[in-house]
């Protein structure tokens, strides 16, 4: 019998990647994996899920890699899966480390991550290469704010991402100094970036370009998001504006996305352009909506996405992918056919 592959994901409570990555492992179904989970909580209820699991610290915790390797030693890991962002930052960093151990880690290269995790960064960076991108500017004092002229626009941290954490609209230059007065600018410890808001909520779209470990593209898939209610919406806002074009609210998505999932080569064509430039290897996920036929990008996620478990359900399972490439070379058919399909999420409880 061919043994078992022990795969372990962190962070697999709180509804983040590392449960999605979860989801998709447990719908592979022919005991080609062993999971193992680990999470800051000892309490994550996710743990009823996995063949054995451990409590972590936090990735900022100095500890937290001698823990790491601890229980990657008792459970006789051959791969690894962050289910944070604070954790992929750090698994990269110690990257040959961790290889030389043996462990599988599919993540990007250090400059992807490090590109796409840094806004600013990454926009720069597409308008050198002839993308067209909204209006950006990076601000770390009120008096910057005076580069903005065109409005409405998105204000949200620099650096980081996931789940649209701290992500405001203003939709003039009152309320835009009225926010950097709240979010402190002048005396915060990080940056802003300002960017244009573009398009409609009916045209946003995750996009999802899979690359395999040596940078040979793999396939695509877009899930086109049905903002309708408070778990995949985190703002929303009357159109204050007079443009009709933006539609009768001003939305920002949660990192909760639903709606209907598939091919969309008008959108993902174009990602995977964009994916090509930028040098994916392993998963790359580009938030966009589409505007008159262009792709309009405000977020790149060099990691697995929050969609994960939505895309493995009809058939692209991508650490199911990336591991049968590493471990059994399997050759994958590009642009392999998957289904389509519309898949709406809900709430469930547990008592623990």
């Amino acid at each position: 019998m061919k043994k078992k592959i022990n795969v372990l994901i962190t962070a697999i409570g709180g509804g983040g990647h590392g449960e999605q990555i979860l989801k998709a492992l447990r719908l592979v179904g022919d005991n080609r994996y062993c999971i193992f989970g680990a999470d800051a909580n000892p309490h994550c209820p996710q743990f009823n899920l996995v063949e054995g699991h451990a409590a972590l610290p936090l990735a900022s915790a100095p500890n937290y890699l001698d823990r790491l390797f601890e229980v990657c030693e008792n459970f006789k890991i051959d791969a690894l899966f962050h289910g944070c962002e604070p954790e992929l930052k750090l698994f990269s960093q110690h990257r040959e480390t961790i290889e030389a151990k043996g462990i599988f880690l599919p993540i990007n290269p250090i400059n992807v991550i490090e590109t796409c995790m840094d806004k600013a960064r990454t926009f720069e960076f597409l308008k050198a290469q002839g993308i067209d991108v909204p209006f950006f500017t990076r601000v770390s004092s009120t008096i910057e704010l005076d580069s903005v002229k065109e409005f409405p626009v998105v204000v949200k941290p620099s650096l980081g991402g996931g789940g649209s954490a701290d992500v405001f609209i203003a939709q003039s230059r009152k309320e835009l100094l009225a926010l950097g007065a709240y979010l402190d600018l002048d005396g915060a410890t990080r940056d802003f970036l300002i960017q244009e808001y573009v398009g409609s909520p009916e045209d946003e779209f995750t996009v999802g370009v899979l690359h395999d470990m040596n940078g040979l593209y793999i396939n695509s898939i877009a899930l086109r998001r049905m903002l309708t209610g408070q778990l995949n919406i985190r703002s929303s806002v009357p159109n204050r504006t007079g443009l009709r074009k933006f539609g009768p609210n001003l939305l920002i998505s949660s990192g909760v996305s639903h709606g209907q999932i598939g091919r969309f080569p008008e959108v993902t064509s174009q990602c995977c352009e964009v994916a090509r430039l930028i040098g994916a290897r392993g998963p790359l996920n580009i938030q966009c909506r589409l505007v008159d036929g262009k792709i309009k990008i405000f977020e790149i996620n060099p990691r697995f996405s929050g969609t994960t478990s939505l895309r493995a359900m009809v058939g692209y399972n991508e650490p199911d992918i990336l591991m049968r490439k590493h471990f059994e070379n399997e050759k994958i058919e590009k642009d392999f056919q998957y289904k389509e399909a519309t898949i709406l999420r809900s709430l469930t409880e547990e008592i623990l």
